[in-house]
């Protein structure tokens, strides 16, 4: 069975720093595109940083400048490197992927972690 498992998140002061891990694991051919999204009550999911291949990320602009999204292949883990933190980071964090389970490109399907909650106090 295929999971993401995350990890890393937690409470700190505004400005202070926080590194979220994601791993794939269980069976599969290959993980593709991994990224970050985060949630807050009441509101819709939305993407943090994507992964835009060949080692490319897109960051959402309110992030741009203090977050970094890394990813380790060999591992097949995705990090989200969060400085500067602000009260506004405050959310609950999800890793996806596009992981493709057999050798068909068809059969290819985006999973999701477990939510790991950040909050950042003023």
């Amino acid at each position: 069975q295929v999971q993401l498992v995350e990890s890393g998140g937690g409470l700190v002061q505004a400005g202070g720093s926080l590194r979220l891990s994601c791993a794939a694991s269980g069976r599969f051919f290959s993980v593709n595109a991994m990224n970050w999204y985060r949630q807050t009550p009441g509101k819709q999911r939305e993407l943090v940083a994507a992964d835009t291949g060949a080692g490319s990320t897109n960051l959402l602009d309110s992030v741009k400048g203090r977050f970094t999204m890394l990813r380790d292949s060999a591992k097949n883990t995705v990090y989200l490197q969060m400085n500067s933190l602000k009260p506004e980071d405050t959310a609950v964090y999800y890793c996806n992927a596009k992981i493709q389970t057999t050798r068909s490109p068809y059969s290819s399907s985006d999973y999701w972690g477990q939510g790991t909650q950040v909050t950042v106090s003023s």
